[in-house]
């Protein structure tokens, strides 16, 4: 399991404390850090929170390596698919859909996402709760944000850390996550849990560490603000006639704003009944007047999927073809399908 093995490694790389994960301080780390601080400070940050929880960070350089390697941009769908719509993993998820039916059922009435997708986004992200990280989230992000690949967006997850401590949600003992920042059960970045996390049952606290019932609202709530509409559904596997996939030509249109995953352009379901895609079983497409696009996640040789509105919300969680459409399969799976 790709984050359980994640965690272990970075358990290591922290056990004797962040400094061991660097040798020298990377040249020009703590000019960097004293142009952080007092950039913090402008934007209104306590300076006792600017104090704290700065002092000492050093980059830890196995993240960078971490970075470099991300199974979604690694693996074929066959490959990352199997490692996770597991029967363990179905099982487990009707099991959790069982024992909190009545909070799923409150969850989707409050936001209108099908408890199903809650359920595989959860499994997946960190099999049900099951796994955790505990890097502590400071100098992990300020580690990716000095680094230069990704140091805007990463920048921005830094100062977002510094607001949750700044606003009093979390302290900073218990500020922990995986080496790329991402938070709690649902594996939430700073700037998603200030944006979307959500305090379900009213106790005060956005808990997406350790209260079922915030972590589920948490993450419909990101997908409702992501545009997910209650009756629909992903998508679905297809096969495409010979040749459709070169006459249709490389795909051009973004998934998303800000994911650069690429789809072919726009069609009624009908015109792709029309060019003649069917479903996987051979049957025929679903006669509702809904648009789709063609995902192609091993090129035009590979598997074809017709997707929906939702999947853009799913890409909005995770921008990569092989997350998004694992989501879907999962939740189907889960479902009984």
């Amino acid at each position: 399991m790709r984050n359980l093995l994640i965690a272990l490694v970075l358990l290591q790389t922290v056990s004797s404390g962040v400094a061991a994960a660097a040798t020298d301080i990377a040249p020009g780390f703590g000019a960097w850090l004293d142009e952080v601080r007092k950039e913090a400070l402008g934007r209104g940050i306590k300076p006792d929170i600017v104090r704290t929880a700065l002092a000492g960070i050093k980059p830890v350089r196995r993240i960078i390596q971490r970075d470099r390697n991300q199974a979604e941009f690694k693996l074929t769908l066959d490959i990352y698919q199997k490692r996770v719509v597991t029967p363990r993993n179905i099982k487990h998820g009707r099991k959790m859909a069982r024992r909190h039916a009545d909070l799923l059922k409150a969850v989707a009435k409050k936001y209108g996402v099908q408890p199903r997708f809650l359920l595989a986004i959860w499994g997946i992200e960190t099999r049900f709760g099951a796994v955790t990280a505990n890097m502590p989230l400071i100098p992990a992000v300020a580690t990716l944000a000095f680094d230069r690949r990704r140091s805007k967006y990463f920048r921005a997850q830094l100062f977002a850390a510094l607001e949750m401590l700044d606003r009093g949600y979390i302290e900073l003992k218990n500020l922990k996550g995986s080496w790329a920042g991402a938070m709690g059960q649902p594996q939430f970045m700073p700037s998603s849990y200030v944006a979307y996390a959500q305090d379900f049952d009213g106790d005060g606290r956005r808990d997406i560490w350790n209260n079922t019932g915030d972590v589920l609202a948490s993450i419909a709530n990101y997908l409702a603000r992501h545009g997910w509409r209650d009756g629909l559904t992903w998508g679905r596997a297809v096969t495409l006639p010979a040749g459709l996939a070169d006459r249709l030509g490389p795909p051009g249109r973004r998934v998303s704003s800000g994911c650069r995953a690429h789809t072919s352009q726009s069609k009624n379901l009908a015109d792709w009944q029309a060019l003649g895609v069917r479903r996987a079983d051979g049957a025929d497409l679903p006669t509702r007047d809904l648009d789709a696009v063609l995902v192609l996640p091993g090129g035009a040789s590979g598997p074809a999927f017709l997707v929906y509105r939702n999947y853009a919300a799913i890409m909005g969680y995770n921008c990569a073809h092989l997350y998004a459409l694992t989501v879907g399969v999962l939740s189907d799976r889960i479902r009984g399908g």
